[in-house]
């Protein structure tokens, strides 16, 4: 797309104000009881040798109900949302070609993507996908990434632009990363966004990488469950996102934990809202595919309150488009 489109697309994404991040993968099977966050971090950083392989067989949400999470969506006022389609341990959500780590091989072998996209679509809700570029389970990261790396990359998010519709955004994440993944030199951002736009061109490129500027992305994404705040300076247009509990995928103390209030979570939008940055909230769907009854019931006070602002008309005089 051209800049004008480019600049209209981002106004849209701005005026979304808050959605919903859904981390929803082979973490909610591997780590619920253990002292591991949400991924093997010290196996891309520090060496270390992988401790929790994920066996396809044990995918197993034998209640899943994605039109829960959506519904739960709409009770706190969100207008979009975004799945983890593929986390950075690397097993595919959807039943892909190019793997065997994917739900083709799972106990539950139901398309998890489709079935999220058919939901939230249903309750009106501007569905996205996000894709892990670091990918610990083919080894894909900042110390291997072949020419045969990069087709397997292309070709998932092929599938993922081609098979589903069009998505009005695609969030990737483990690429040229502080914390991992392919880096510029061996995957440049310029072919992916090209494949991207080739395959829907107005489907939005977001990068989680920690950037401050659009050099490498259609909009500005802030970390800021790690820690990353928005400068007082920025204007958007961008995206924030953080966590009720304390881990972007479901544990089993989640079920009984004391979340965080309303009023944080409120706080935290406004303050993203004001800087024309949309925010993500994470819910963590459990084992069974479900979000847990303490989540759901803060998502219906989020909505009571919450009020979206008026919608952005006009492009603030300092935007920067990339190049």
């Amino acid at each position: 797309m051209d800049n004008h489109d480019l600049v209209q697309r981002q106004l849209w994404f701005v005026n979304q104000r808050l959605g919903m991040f859904i981390h929803f993968n082979s973490a909610t099977f591997q780590f619920a009881e253990t002292e591991i966050k949400d991924w093997e971090y010290g196996h891309e950083n520090h060496d270390e040798p992988r401790r929790f392989p994920f066996d396809p067989k044990l995918w197993n949400p034998e209640q899943l109900d994605c039109a829960q999470w959506a519904k739960a969506a709409r009770s706190a006022g969100m207008k979009f949302a975004a799945l983890t389609a593929k986390h950075h341990e690397g097993f595919s959500l959807w039943p892909t070609r190019y793997t065997e780590h994917c739900i083709r091989n799972a106990t539950d072998k139901r398309d998890v993507v489709k079935e999220y996209l058919d939901a939230f679509r249903e309750e009106g809700i501007n569905a996205g996908l996000y894709f892990s570029m670091l990918d610990l389970h083919h080894q894909i990261g900042r110390k291997k990434c072949t020419a045969e790396d990069k087709r397997f990359i292309k070709n998932q998010i092929e599938e993922l632009l081609t098979n589903y519709g069009e998505l009005p955004f695609f969030i990737i994440d483990g690429w040229n990363a502080h914390w991992g993944g392919p880096n510029y030199e061996d995957l440049p951002f310029e072919e992916i966004n090209e494949l991207v736009k080739s395959l829907q061109p107005q489907c939005l490129l977001i990068n989680i990488s920690c950037e401050s500027t659009l050099d490498h992305t259609d909009i500005v994404f802030y970390e800021n469950a790690a820690g990353q705040e928005i400068e007082e300076s920025f204007a958007g247009p961008g995206a924030s996102c953080n966590i009720l509990t304390e881990t972007w995928f479901w544990r089993a103390s989640d079920t009984k934990m004391e979340l965080k209030t309303t009023d944080w979570v409120l706080d935290k939008v406004q303050d993203a809202n004001n800087h024309n940055v949309s925010f993500l909230l994470n819910g963590a769907p459990d084992q069974r595919g479900l979000l847990d009854a303490n989540v759901l019931e803060r998502f219906k006070e989020i909505g009571k309150r919450y009020r979206h602002p008026v919608e952005l008309q006009t492009i603030p005089a300092n935007w920067l488009i990339r190049k």
